[in-house]
């Protein structure tokens, strides 16, 4: 059992805990000098023009993003176009980091090392210099930016004819966010300001609407897991833990995802069409696909003895349909079930490795250059294509790079982790031995984890009681003891023996 001996008005840098944090992970929370004097350089001109008349001018076009309410560093735009027989072409425009970030400079270095941006609910540390992620490589509203861009057309069905991946100039014409959006969309909310003020957007993101509930029906037709978790993210001001907020899933959000999902996949046909490796983002066979058996039949449900992404999702959306408010609490055990993702280098010619959870085979990260490494990488392996010349990377370097990545990223994870349980424990020290309904989300010889199973959704190890316990039990839990230093939240079980 962990105590931290909260005293009152004891004052916690949450900064300091990520920090740390970062150290324990292998993480480099600072940039060095040297990145920080290349990006002092960069000037508004300092840009790429590599390709001359082949960069395309779009500017002309009713680009759009819709991220979170306080994203600065916007990876994505967006611009649909309805066509005779009810099929509508996708533009996704993705900010081309590569134009000033070169390979083998100190600011790439420093991005190779971490490989991602940690987002903590102290602050986010952006694995570039933020002169570059919230300024010259963000698609920020009424700015020119060099994008790689990826054009696809959405049949009826929701089936992608074909795709043309190039160069252009874009311009973001209009900055939105994902809550309003949503709540306009589903008739919950007026139309968002911003959007007001700038005349086509609304029929654009309409058009847009309808391009992604083909591609995600389709998807989930042919397996893709459609899952709903629970996520609360503390609310800090001026430094201070003031609260828990929930996030969930909501209409726009899924909009982007299910536009990033095919834009991914069609970056990575292109690349295999050329001929050229890809570092390709999978979810593997779930090792624990007995335990996610067994949960299916205590709802009734006989699923097949070998992984079957197709009949898991008939399921979950069934249970979906039986009982909304505990369906979270499902998927959540289903996650971790699943296993986390990662990356693995997919040579020329040979058979894809296949992502589960979405049930594609074409699949790697290209969408997110201000803050995955990844999609830089795959980015430079665009541009030899662009340009005629040979793969910047060799196979073992690739190899080596999507290894790496995978490590890193399931450090930030934990830092996230740690920190937001900091913030958590920072917040429950006065509800110690309150009692909460929650799920089994870890069980091994490492320990027994629970997640409370409604909001505030807090995480924490089960010191007493768990015995007999596995992934996706319900237990009811008292809360013991925190430590907001080390981000422990501890609990034992009620009413058993």
């Amino acid at each position: 059992m962990h105590d931290d001996n909260r005293r009152p008005g004891r004052h916690y840098d949450l900064e300091a805990i990520a920090r740390r944090a970062m150290q324990a992970q292998g993480l480099e929370p600072d940039f060095p000098p040297e990145a920080l004097a290349e990006a002092a350089r960069l000037g508004p001109d300092a840009t790429d023009t590599d390709g001359g008349d082949a960069i395309r001018d779009l500017r002309d076009r009713l680009w759009s993003s819709i991220d979170n309410d306080d994203s600065r560093d916007l990876d994505q735009l967006e611009v649909a176009e309805a066509l005779a027989g009810d099929v509508i072409r996708l533009w996704v425009a993705i900010a081309d980091v590569d134009a000033l970030v070169r390979s083998g400079s100190a600011i790439d270095r420093h991005a190779r090392t971490n490989t991602t941006s940690v987002y903590t609910a102290a602050r986010i540390f952006p694995m570039l210099p933020e002169r570059l992620s919230t300024g010259l490589t963000s698609l920020n509203d009424g700015e020119d930016r060099l994008a790689i861009v990826i054009e696809m057309t959405v049949g009826a069905d929701g089936s992608l004819d074909g795709a043309d991946l190039y160069r252009a100039r874009v311009r973001n014409r209009c900055k939105l966010a994902y809550d309003s959006v949503a709540a306009w969309l589903d008739g919950a909310g007026p139309q968002p300001p911003r959007m007001a003020e700038v005349a086509g957007v609304d029929e654009q993101v309409r058009i847009q609407d309808r391009a992604a509930s083909r591609l995600r029906k389709l998807r989930h037709e042919n397996g893709a897991l459609e899952l709903e978790t629970r996520e609360s993210r503390a609310v800090v001001v001026d430094g201070v833990v003031t609260d828990l907020r929930e996030e969930v899933k909501n209409r726009a959000k899924e909009l982007i995802e299910d536009f990033m999902i095919a834009a991914n996949g069609a970056t990575a046909r292109f690349l295999d069409g050329h001929g050229l490796p890809t570092l390709r983002r999978v979810v593997r066979t779930p090792q624990r696909w007995p335990r996610i058996v067994e949960l299916a039949a205590s709802f009734g449900t006989r699923l097949p003895a070998e992984p079957d992404s197709k009949a898991l999702n008939e399921f979950l959306e069934r249970r979906r349909q039986a009982d909304p408010e505990d369906f979270p609490e499902l998927s959540v055990s289903v996650v971790k079930l699943l296993g986390s993702g990662e990356y693995v280098l997919d040579p020329p010619g040979a058979e894809a490795p296949a992502h589960f959870g979405l049930a594609v085979r074409d699949y790697t990260h290209a969408t997110a250059p201000n803050r995955r490494y990844p999609d830089l990488v795959t980015h430079r392996l665009l541009k030899s294509v662009f340009h005629g010349r040979p793969a910047p990377y060799s196979l073992d370097e690739l190899e080596e790079i999507a290894r790496h990545c995978t490590l890193q990223e399931d450090a930030a994870a934990k830092v996230e982790r740690q920190v937001r349980k900091s913030a958590a424990a920072l917040l429950f020290a006065d509800r110690v031995g309150q009692t909460f309904d929650a799920v089994v989300t870890g069980a091994s010889d490492k320990g027994t984890w629970v997640r409370t199973a409604r909001h505030p959704v807090i995480e924490g190890r089960l010191e007493r009681g768990a015995a007999g316990l596995d992934v996706g039990d319900r237990v009811r839990v008292r809360l013991i003891a925190t430590d907001v230093e080390r981000g422990f939240i501890d609990f034992a079980r009620e009413h058993h023996g």
